[in-house]
């Protein structure tokens, strides 16, 4: 009985003790905003977003050798504007994404996103559907995506992971997620509109 009193009161005193608050950008006065096509994020201050033409690469973490979409080896999402998802040369044709199918716009092998010397092989059945909030009345189709990597000479499967994508089609954007960015579902549905 007596070895157990130590233990009894310290399980007494941390019930009793307030948890501490998690922490957010927000609440600690490090965050940033991201503004793209009337959309507005609140994103943490350490992620940076580099913007070219009508997309913008938002890098999420310290490991980016070349900040563009799809570039492998660059923790990062992506957020794509109409003339990014429209008519889209792919092979010897075009491609328009409209949620049917993975936002994949390549015709040959490109490398994995975790392992340049790895290739991407593409689900093409989705693992969910359904909707989600971005914002105040606006609500994006949102779809995932098995995925493999794969080695070049044997096709052997080495990791797999899960393509997010939220699509606003009447906003026009789409937002894609290969590295399982922490907190972006969060980000997505305190946007603001204007």
């Amino acid at each position: 009985m007596r070895k157990s009193l130590p233990l009894l009161a310290l399980l007494t005193a941390a019930a009793v003790l307030p948890a501490a608050a998690p922490a957010s950008a927000s609440s600690s006065g490090q965050a940033r905003t991201l503004s793209f096509r009337g959309m507005t994020l609140t994103i943490p201050a350490d992620w940076q977003v580099r913007r070219e033409g009508d997309h913008v690469v938002v890098v999420t973490g310290l490991l980016c050798k070349k900040a563009e979409p799809f570039a492998p080896d660059c923790e990062s999402f992506w957020i794509f504007g109409p003339k990014e998802y429209t008519n889209v040369p792919v092979g010897g044709g075009s491609v328009t994404y409209t949620g049917k199918q993975q936002f994949h716009p390549f015709s040959g092998v490109i490398p994995c996103p975790f392992n340049s010397n790895q290739s991407w092989y593409p689900g093409e059945k989705a693992s969910y559907r359904g909707l989600r909030p971005v914002g105040a009345g606006h609500k994006a189709q949102y779809t995932t995506w098995p995925n493999r990597c794969v080695t070049n000479n044997t096709g052997r499967t080495t990791a797999k992971w899960t393509q997010r994508e939220w699509f606003l089609p009447q906003s026009r954007i789409l937002v894609v997620d290969v590295w399982n960015t922490y907190g972006l579902p969060g980000v997505l549905k305190r946007a603001r509109w204007t």
